[in-house]
């Protein structure tokens, strides 16, 4: 895949060396609780090995992703992927992580959304990008809402994790949105 570049970050390919980035956040509760459930067990080296060469050797072909990484260094900040592709519907997943909480609301999220739309749609002709997100993770609803999202549905309970029950709440944009939202910015 081509590398992207927005203001302050690039999304590019994988790399071996973003391992060690990758590591300091997998098993970081404050970050993988708001994740899937493929974070339920701590994360060994070889899970996130084998993850991380799984994508660069392209072996899973309904994977595919970029690195968000910061514009002058190149270095790893998080991963945005695109994941359940439907071709004959032209839509896909959507998923992100920014690894260190110290970037989390500093607009690197938003920004690498806004690349991902954009090669989503004009590269790839999708119709639809969606996601799932839990309820209680108020500033990833607020980015996604931003960055054009609209919530589409919840399954109620659906996600347990610190002891309680939370709904997981359906957005989607679809290509028509993204085009209103881009000429109205222009």
């Amino acid at each position: 895949m081509p590398r992207l570049y927005g203001n302050r970050i690039m999304l590019r390919e994988y790399q071996t060396e973003d391992y060690a980035c990758m590591r300091e956040w997998v098993n970081e509760p404050e970050i993988v609780d708001c994740l899937s459930d493929v974070f339920l067990y701590p994360q060994t080296a070889h899970d996130t090995r084998k993850f991380l060469d799984a994508v660069i050797e392209r072996e899973n072909e309904d994977h595919r992703g970029f690195v968000i990484a910061d514009l002058e260094t190149s270095v790893y900040m998080g991963q945005i992927d695109l994941f359940s592709f439907d071709w004959r519907s032209r839509v896909a997943e959507m998923g992100m992580v920014i690894g260190n909480p110290a970037l989390h609301g500093l607009g690197f999220g938003s920004e690498a959304i806004r690349l991902l739309q954009q090669f989503a749609f004009n590269q790839l002709n999708l119709n639809r990008l969606e996601l799932k997100v839990h309820a209680d993770n108020a500033k990833a609803i607020r980015c996604y809402i931003n960055c054009g999202f609209q919530e589409e549905g919840r399954l109620r309970d659906r996600h347990f994790a610190n002891g309680k029950y939370n709904d997981l709440i359906l957005m989607s944009i679809l290509k028509r949105e993204y085009d209103a939202r881009e000429g109205s910015s222009v």
